[in-house]
């Protein structure tokens, strides 16, 4: 019987091993899903710029009155790019259409002060409405605040998760004193721990998958860097990490990151940013993998969603340097929009940095 490695943990440096498996949900449909297939033209509108801002990281979910919120990475244009890993905060907008346009209206996690695991710095965003009440699932560090030419690895190696918590979309949003994912010692994010995202399961539990850096290669940068997976019976944990690193390529120390995970028709399916093409042959591209049981992972049939491009409605090729953190938006229970965080130019360098909602409609069978 093929078994899994799960740790629980408590709290920082507590955990206790459990063997178990679980079981896949259903068999997968005849007609596999092309996600490239279901991407449409992109709307003016559906760019979403914040003067004096690089923004990054989108992610929506509609409110009980019919409004949706979108909750993004930004940090001030002045500061540059890899600012991101030092200076970022979350940001709310809002609008009447997935597609904008978004007003923004407030900062959902503000910095908070040295004191706190998150204080400085706030990033990957991924909402998810349950029960009435609202997860939003990010990055949070702390350290020194010295700007960098790269990353600052006093800021991304504290890299840890949290959940705030919410009646409203609106807020105001509950943060935690702890972090929801912490790091453990031997383990896949021995060093650090990032882009979270979370689905609901068919028996009412919880899947996240997230981003996972070792202590077993050089540091500070560390790796080998994979995704770990993680279950819990409520949204607000506690998580029960399993010990089967997923988005992995043989001989390669970082293939993927940026996964969205969803469950679609007897599947878990996810959208991950490709590094260099190592799952679709195209490049830097984004890829899709899919799952019967949410642990074990494989390219999907259809892998490559889109290159580092999109379409407009006046038939615009604008290609990118840059196009990654997917966000699948559902409408009753189908990809509908893909929220990504794109640009033009290469980092560092200044340059233009925003969000895209991407119109995803299911094409006729061929």
């Amino acid at each position: 019987m093929n078994r899994r490695q799960f740790i629980h943990i408590a709290s920082a440096g507590a955990a206790s091993l459990i063997m178990t498996r679980l079981p896949a949900i259903g068999s997968a449909p005849a007609n596999a899903i092309d996600l490239a297939r279901w991407i449409q033209p992109v709307p003016e509108r559906a760019i979403f710029r914040e003067p004096g801002y690089h923004v990054w990281c989108g992610t929506m979910v509609r409110g009980r009155d019919g409004r949706c919120h979108l909750y993004y990475s930004r940090w001030r244009a002045s500061e540059g790019f890899f600012a991101w890993v030092t200076h970022s905060e979350v940001a709310h907008a809002v609008a009447d259409d997935p597609f904008g346009p978004y007003l923004p209206v407030d900062v959902a996690l503000p910095p908070r002060g040295p004191d706190f695991w998150d204080g400085h710095c706030t990033h990957n965003p991924a909402v998810m409405e349950s029960g009435g009440r609202y997860y939003l699932y990010y990055m949070g560090n702390r350290g020194d605040r010295r700007p960098t030419k790269g990353l600052n690895f006093t800021h991304r190696n504290n890299q840890r998760i949290g959940v705030a918590v919410a009646d409203s979309p609106d807020g105001p949003w509950r943060r935690f004193d702890k972090p929801l994912i912490d790091t453990t010692d031997g383990f896949h994010d021995a060093l650090c721990c990032a882009n979270p995202s979370v689905t609901r399961r068919p028996d009412g539990s919880f899947l996240m998958i997230y981003k996972a850096v070792a202590k077993q290669r050089a540091l500070p940068f560390g790796g080998p860097v994979t995704h770990v997976v993680a279950t819990s019976r409520d949204p607000a944990g506690p998580f029960t990490k399993i010990d089967a690193p997923v988005f992995t390529k043989t001989d390669v120390d970082f293939p993927a990151e940026d996964p969205c995970i969803w469950l679609q028709e007897n599947k878990y399916m996810a959208v991950v940013k490709d590094m260099k093409g190592f799952f679709t042959g195209a490049g830097r591209s984004l890829a899709l993998m899919e799952s019967a049981d949410g642990i074990e992972w494989n390219p999907a049939q259809n892998t490559l969603v889109s290159k580092t491009e999109y379409t407009t409605t006046a038939g615009v090729r604008v290609s990118l340097h840059a196009l990654e953190r997917p966000q699948v938006w559902l409408h009753h229970g189908e990809p509908a929009v893909l929220f990504c965080a794109a640009s033009i130019d290469k980092q560092p360098g200044g340059g233009e940095t925003f969000n895209v909602a991407i119109p995803l409609h299911r094409p006729p069978p061929k």
